[in-house]
């Protein structure tokens, strides 16, 4: 139900920590008014800037596909030290900043980048276009939770069924014979949540990576946010997703 009203901008959530909030705020606010009165500090009040959420937030998100992913193949990325690193799609504020903060990092990606950061080399590239013509471009590749969008038109890509098979063919085109690829997306039933991504199930993957890759590792995300590395990928645990409902199975390919 409440994801329902956020579409159309109803936030129950949202409402109630403000109300919850408010009470701490104005009596906070009264206090440290009061209190300036007998402080020979002279820094003035300015606008008031009210974040009546965050007293009851962690000190920050460490859990979830993003931050395990990012945080591992970055790693991961920084052990293997190749030749030139293409990433496809992922986040910039998140995988891209991390591997960018020790080596040159180049992007290629449908939507536009106005901003110039250093060691990030961006492209705009539709990974879709039958005509992409990047052949053994780079000897190491990673693209994490971007393949399950590709050709559902979220990002203003053009609706196609079967996107998401045309850009891994396109990424196995641009790597090199022995290269890596760093491969994460949603696991669990098979199905498409139009238009906000696919979610794949592992012996679906699987397929698609026959005779076209070597599995170095596998790990994923669970239903709860938590990160379990190098799992074995046994014919009972792919039949299950491994519990999965909306996961994030997390690979290391190798090029055959």
């Amino acid at each position: 139900m409440n994801s329902m009203l956020n579409l159309v901008g109803i936030y129950p959530t949202k409402a109630y920590y403000f109300m919850k909030g408010l009470s701490y705020f104005i009596q906070d606010y009264g206090e440290l008014r009061k209190q300036r009165k007998f402080s020979t500090n002279s820094i003035q009040f300015g606008r008031l800037y009210p974040c009546l959420e965050d007293r009851w937030q962690t000190s920050g998100t460490a859990g979830g596909h993003y931050f395990y992913q990012d945080l591992l193949v970055a790693s991961k990325i920084f052990q293997m030290n190749p030749k030139k690193h293409v990433d496809i799609g992922s986040r910039v504020d998140g995988f891209v900043a991390h591997v960018a903060s020790f080596r040159e990092i180049e992007v290629l990606d449908i939507r536009p980048q106005i901003n110039s950061v250093p060691n990030v080399i961006f492209k705009r590239v539709d990974l879709m276009d039958s005509h992409f013509d990047m052949v053994d471009y780079c000897d190491s590749i990673s693209s994490l939770h971007a393949i399950e969008h590709f050709g559902l038109g979220r990002y203003g890509d053009r609706v196609d069924f079967e996107g998401h098979l045309k850009g891994l063919e396109n990424i196995y085109r641009l790597l090199e014979q022995g290269g890596k690829f760093y491969f994460s997306v949603p696991i669990g039933n098979l199905r498409i949540e139009f238009n906000a991504q696919r979610v794949f199930s592992i012996k679906y993957l699987l397929q698609l990576f026959d005779g076209k890759y070597t599995i170095v590792s596998f790990s994923y995300v669970n239903d709860e946010g938590f990160l379990i590395a190098n799992a074995v990928l046994d014919p009972d645990n792919v039949e299950t997703n491994f519990s999965c409902n909306f996961g994030c199975g997390i690979f290391e390919l190798t090029k055959l």
